[in-house]
C-alpha cells in the first residue's frame, strides 16, 4: 500500500514562489532549488537531464551563461569550496512538467503538482493585475483633472521597479 504525501506538509507555497525568478524574459526554476524541492541531490536531477536531453528542449530548459552565473553568485552568494563545476540549468514551466516524465518518485510528483499550482496562481495574478491597470486607465479617461493626483499615486503601486541597467535579468518573483 503506498503511503500517501500531504501536499501542504510538502512544501509552502511561499517557498516555490521564492524560487521562482525572471530570466531572459521567462519564469524559471534551478536545478538546485528543484533538486531541494523533491528531495534530491542536485547532481542527479542533472544526471537524468542530461541522459534524457531530447525531452529538454530550448524552450524547456536553460543553460545559464557565465554572466548569469556572475550574476547569481551575487545575488546568492557563493559556497565555501567555490561554487558549481558546470552552468546550472535553468527550468521553465514546461520543462519542469517533464522533470515529472523523468523523476518519478511519489514526493517529486506530488511536488511537481504543486509547483503548477504556484506557476497558474501567478498566471492568474498577472492576468488580474492587467485588467486592474486598465480599468484605472478608463476611469482616468473618464473624470477630469481634479483626481490626475489619484490616479497618479496609484499607478506608483501597481507599477512594477524599473530595474537597473545594470541589472542582467534575475529577479525573484
Amino acid at each position: 500500500m503506498t503511503k500517501k504525501i500531504k501536499l501542504k506538509a510538502l512544501v509552502p507555497n511561499a517557498v516555490i514562489q521564492n524560487k521562482i525568478l525572471f530570466l531572459r524574459g521567462k519564469k524559471v526554476m534551478l536545478d538546485s532549488a528543484l533538486a531541494e524541492l523533491y528531495g534530491v541531490e542536485t547532481k542527479h536531477l542533472t544526471r537524468q537531464v542530461r541522459r534524457n536531453r531530447s525531452r529538454f528542449p530550448a524552450d524547456f530548459l536553460l543553460v545559464l551563461t557565465r554572466g548569469e552565473v556572475a550574476n547569481l553568485k551575487c545575488h546568492f552568494g557563493t559556497s565555501s569550496w567555490g561554487g558549481v563545476r558546470k552552468p546550472p540549468f535553468a527550468f521553465t514551466e514546461h520543462g519542469i512538467l517533464m522533470l515529472s516524465s523523468i523523476l518519478n518518485s511519489e514526493r517529486a510528483i506530488q511536488v511537481n503538482i504543486q509547483i503548477m499550482r504556484t506557476f497558474t496562481k501567478l498566471r492568474e495574478l498577472m492576468i488580474e493585475h492587467r485588467d486592474l491597470r486598465q480599468k484605472i486607465e478608463e476611469m482616468e479617461e473618464k473624470y477630469d483633472y481634479q483626481f490626475k493626483a489619484v490616479f497618479k499615486a496609484i499607478k506608483k503601486l501597481i507599477e512594477p521597479q524599473q530595474k537597473s541597467k545594470k541589472q542582467i535579468g534575475f529577479r525573484s518573483q
